[in-house]
């Protein structure tokens, strides 16, 4: 996969994709790397305006783009019921579970979890679960990527406190959740190797790309000085959103994707440059924290992944 560039993803024509928070930043830019292959692309948003402001700036960018916007909330299992029930006689190749929140102060899902953990993981848990039979009916190349980070290595899942009840700290809720979507990676892939699934679930990260992600959490709290501060960052030291999003892209369509891989940019490049095989945590590959966050997901959800234990 040396120097892999969105221009090296294969035809996507005829295969249709779901991406999740793909308004802006990193979820965008894979939406408009999709749709410029063929694929048709739902952009899954929590605002609908902003999904819509989104969809016309890919098909300017990408003229003959088959894009469409629909409605999802990953921090309401009410909205993400209602997304997988909108789409369930659509075609589905690939699921991309990119949306995220990033560092926020204190607060609750609209089912009570802690909103970093509910909407980074048990959001997209329910959502593939939701949609696991369509994945599973699609040709080859289906794949599940979930978008992690390389700062899951501060901290690994608490089964014992998974809403953070006995002290919130932000930035290790933060770490936890990306540690449950390689958790959750690792436990998918094992079933759908037990299962003799075509389906492929991967991981990725972007490493240090320029979103608006670091500058959601001050702005929401009003700390201008935070907010300028993330946003030099990003201008500075940062690498573009199209060159973050080549893992997750990588993930999706590269050649020689197996089940439970993480892609991101080279730890040697200081998290930049093209895709490769990245380093992860241990405790993202073991398989009783994987099953023991897999058996509490599906208690809190309510969703159970019935097609790989038929």
């Amino acid at each position: 996969m040396k120097g892999w560039t969105a221009s090296d993803i294969p035809d996507q024509a005829g295969r249709t994709a779901v991406v999740t928070g793909a308004n802006s930043g990193l979820g965008f830019v894979t939406a408009r790397e999709l749709a410029r292959r063929g694929a048709r692309v739902v952009l899954a948003c929590r605002s609908e305006a902003r999904g819509a402001e989104a969809a016309e700036r890919i098909r300017a960018q990408a003229p003959g783009a088959r894009v469409e916007v629909a409605p999802l909330d990953l921090a309401d299992l009410t909205s993400v019921r209602a997304f997988a029930a909108e789409h369930k006689g659509d075609r589905l190749d690939l699921l991309i579970n990119n949306a995220g929140v990033m560092a926020l102060p204190h607060r609750r899902t609209a089912d009570g979890f802690e909103t970093q953990f509910g909407v980074n993981h048990l959001g997209h848990f329910a959502l593939t679960g939701l949609l696991l039979p369509k994945l599973l009916e699609a040709g080859p190349g289906a794949r599940v990527v979930t978008v992690s980070s390389f700062m899951h290595m501060l901290g690994t899942v608490d089964p014992r406190d998974l809403n953070m009840e006995r002290g919130y700290r932000r930035w290790v809720a933060y770490a936890r959740s990306k540690s449950a979507n390689l958790l959750f990676t690792h436990e998918l892939a094992h079933r759908l190797r037990a299962a003799g699934a075509r389906l492929v679930a991967a991981a990725a990260h972007p490493g240090y790309a320029a979103t608006n992600l670091m500058s959601a959490a001050p702005k929401m709290e009003g700390h201008r000085a935070k907010e300028r501060f993330m946003e030099i960052g990003n201008r500075y030291f940062a690498q573009s959103p199209e060159q973050g999003t080549l893992p997750v892209l990588y993930a999706a369509t590269g050649p020689d994707v197996r089940q439970d891989d993480f892609f991101g940019p080279p730890l040697q490049g200081l998290w930049r440059g093209s895709p490769v095989r990245s380093a992860r945590a241990k405790w993202t590959l073991s398989d009783t924290a994987g099953r023991g966050l897999w058996a509490a997901s599906e208690r809190l959800t309510g969703v159970r992944y019935e097609a790989l234990t038929g």
